[in-house]
Formats: structure tokens, sequence, C-alpha cells
């Protein structure tokens, strides 16, 4: 029995994982919008119709996440809180007949390439001609752009292959026009995001094209930054940091999941890289671009994984001093290569190890973060919270990285301007400062 009365094509949009999905809600929004829906992207109040559950599959703990938000919707809709439940994204496209089966309240299950057939169940249409519009998410100022869809690299832990399908770069005239369209909105910051971006162009050019790619967005007339997020070691395309050097605009910024720092482990994971490889790569990197921020991303606990190659990649954080660096611990996936060996790092210990990296990545950020005192940075105001406008230098790609605050009661900024501070102080993720 409904016990409210709910908008009529209404949609709320509920997003889970990483940028890559959000990119892709923007997109399913703005064709809902183009058919005549009223679209909000996780609502605060529940009077939507229609809800759709944009899922994460590609760990445990994210897995769960998205099961729960579905329980929880599919609930909603037993109780007249909601009319129609579907749920699309990446833990649907892996797990679609098990889910049917037991969560049969939901309406209807879709994959992360199904969003013709999503739009046609609405009795929508799909617009090609709106192909690359996008109704944001972010603060206006900011903005994800997804470069390519898929991946091709066989490591043996990852699942996303599965959900995701083979690399597709989009192609470069696509992502000008884009862009093009994200600077006219008034974005100022562009973040690239794909799977893997270092294997960017190779299908349509038979090359890498990163390099290519960034020369044109950063001709773009109103980008101030351009970020480049999950890049792959192996086969890194050097000549992006070429143009990172040359164009004002390129953010000496570098997002690089390592992965590990055993080359045991790393021979395990399938990677096509040692430890020795990797450090040299980062030390050509630092060199060719001093000053550089690099981020990374561990895991710990992988099976096989003993006390001595953790205490090796241990080491190796604490000789290579990355300015970000996270760490998930290992989770078992099914279909992966990694499955067919024993999980036989207790969870226990995973935790201990990734806390072990965490805490010795939060001394090296605080000294890091030391050095930044007395300095001054340009900064990207993103948002006001409590007493403080919180921003972000170059260095720093939101929601993950150390951020800037500034008192509102010395200054006042506006959200989504830059403005030029000095920074009076720092604790170990964040730095504080005073407008110049």
């Amino acid at each position: 029995m409904k016990t409210k009365t709910l908008k009529k094509n209404k949609v709320n949009v509920v997003t889970l994982g990483c940028s890559k999905n959000l990119f892709d809600s923007e997109v399913m929004m703005a064709q809902l919008k183009a058919n005549n829906f009223e679209v909000e992207h996780e609502a605060k109040q529940d009077d939507s119709e229609i809800v759709i559950i944009n899922t994460c599959g590609f760990i445990d703990n994210a897995k769960q996440e998205s099961i729960d938000t579905i329980l929880r919707y599919a609930e909603a809709k037993a109780e007249g809180l909601v009319d129609k439940v579907y749920v699309t994204g990446c833990l649907s496209e892996r797990y679609k007949d098990d889910l049917e089966q037991e969560i049969p309240e939901v309406d209807a299950f879709f994959g992360t390439r199904d969003l013709p057939r999503l739009l046609k169940t609405l009795k929508a249409d799909y617009k090609a001609e709106l192909v690359g519009e996008r109704l944001l998410t972010t603060p206006n100022h900011y903005a994800y752009l997804k470069i390519a869809e898929g991946c091709d690299r066989p490591c043996s832990f990852c699942a996303i292959p599965l959900m995701r399908g083979k690399h597709l770069s989009t192609p470069i005239e696509d992502l000008v026009t884009q862009t093009k369209g994200l600077a006219a909105k008034g974005v100022k910051e562009i973040m690239l995001i794909a799977q893997d971006l270092t294997y960017y162009g190779l299908d349509l050019y038979k090359k890498r094209a990163l390099s290519d790619l960034v020369k044109r967005l950063s001709d773009i007339e109103g980008i101030d930054w351009i970020r480049l997020h999950y890049a792959f070691p192996s086969g890194f395309p050097m000549d992006v940091l070429d143009v990172m050097n040359e164009r004002a605009n390129v953010c000496n910024y570098l997002d690089m999941p390592l992965q590990h720092g055993s080359t045991k482990i790393l021979q395990a994971m399938r990677r096509g890289i040692t430890r020795e490889k990797t450090e040299e790569l980062v030390n050509e990197i630092r060199s060719k671009v001093p000053g550089i921020a690099l981020r990374t991303t561990l895991i710990a606990g992988y099976p096989g994984e003993t006390e001595a190659d953790f205490q090796e990649m241990y080491d190796w954080v604490e000789r290579s001093r990355f300015d970000r660096l996270g760490i998930f611990t290992y989770s078992h996936e099914e279909n992966t290569h990694a499955y067919n060996f024993e999980d036989d790092v207790p969870e226990k210990e995973k935790r201990r190890r990734a806390d072990l990296i965490m805490e010795l990545q939060s001394g090296i950020s605080y000294d890091l973060n030391q050095q930044k005192v007395g300095k001054s940075y340009k900064v990207l105001f993103d948002r006001a919270e409590g007493d403080y406008f919180i921003g972000r230098t170059e260095f720093d790609s939101p929601e993950v990285d150390n951020e800037v605050l500034v008192k509102k009661q010395d200054a006042y900024v506006r959200i989504g301007d830059f403005s030029n501070v000095e920074i009076i102080s720092a604790d170990h993720y964040d730095l504080y400062g005073k407008l110049i």
C-alpha cells in the first residue's frame, strides 16, 4: 500500500563505486532528462517514482555496499515509497542471474553497456545526438572525462575485464567536443579517467596516443587544469611527461596504481613489471617532471604473500615516499586468475599489513606537508564547510587527496575560483593557509 504520493516520471539515480561509474550515471541522467524525466542524483527525499542504482562489483566491500543499497530500495518499494527499482552497472553485469533469483523485487537488471535497453524499458529513446552530453553531479567547476572503456590487461586479481569488456578508446575528436562543452558550462578542471589511461589510442590509432589527446585538450580555452588518473606502469608513454612540462594547464600530478613492491608478488599478479623496473620508472618520472605529485594504490594480502614479501613492499614504500597512497586488502574474486590460488592470508593479517602501510604513509605525508609551510600555491576552491573555505592545489585530486583550508573570517573566496594561498601550517592530510 502506498504511504505517500510519488512524483510521476521522477528518477533518483544512485551511484556506487568509482568516478568511472559516476561518469556513466551522468550520461544516463542526460538521456533521461532529454526524455522529459525529472532526474535527481542521490535525492534527499524518497519521492521518486523510479530508482536506478548504478552498482560497483570491484571487491567484496564494494559488492556488499551495492547489495545493501539494492535491498534498501527493494524494501522501500515494498513499503510503497518507490514504484520501480532498476539496477545497472558492474555488479549487475557480473551477477545478473544470481541477483534476479535473490532479489526478485527489482524490476530489471542491466549490464555496463545496456543504457539503450534500460531507456527502452522506461519507454524512453536513446538519443544518439546527445552522445557526450552529461548532467554533472560534481561541483560546476570540475568534471571527470572518461577517455576509454574496458581493459585488455591480464592482472590476475582484477574482475574489471569481466564487467567492462575489452579496452575501447573514445576518439580524440569526440573527447575534444565533450571538453569544449564542459568548458562552455564553466568547468575549469578535467580529470582524465579510464581503466587504463596508458593504453589509450592503441586500438584506434595503433599507437599510444595519450600525449596527443592531452595536447589537444590543453588547447581548449577555459580549461585551467588537466589531471591524469589510473595510469599503468608497464609500457608507460613517457612523452606525456613532455606535455606536462610544456603545458601550464596540465597538472604535475599522476595517479598510477602500482599494486605491490615485491617482484615475486608482481609476477604472480601478472603485472608485466618488476619492483626494480617500477623503481626505475618512478625515478625517471620524477627526474623528467621535478616536483610531480605521485599517487598510487597497493594491495595487501595477495595469495602467497609472505611476511618477507610484505616487508619488501613496506621498505619500498618507505624509500619511494609517494605523495599520496591508498591500500586495499586482497579480495578473492571469482573467475579471475588469482581465484585458482588459495586465499591463504587471514583477513585480520591483511588488515594489519594494510594498516602498517597507511601508518607509514601518514608519516611520509606529514613530512612532505611540512615542507609546504611558508610556500604559496594556486588553489581551486571546491566548497565552504564550517569555518573554512576548502580547496586544492594542482597536486591534489578531489575527495582522495590533501585539502587546503582557509578561515572564512580571514578572507572571502568564490567557490569554483582560483586564489593564491600561502601555507601557514600543515598536518598529515590537510594544509592551512591564508589568501595572498
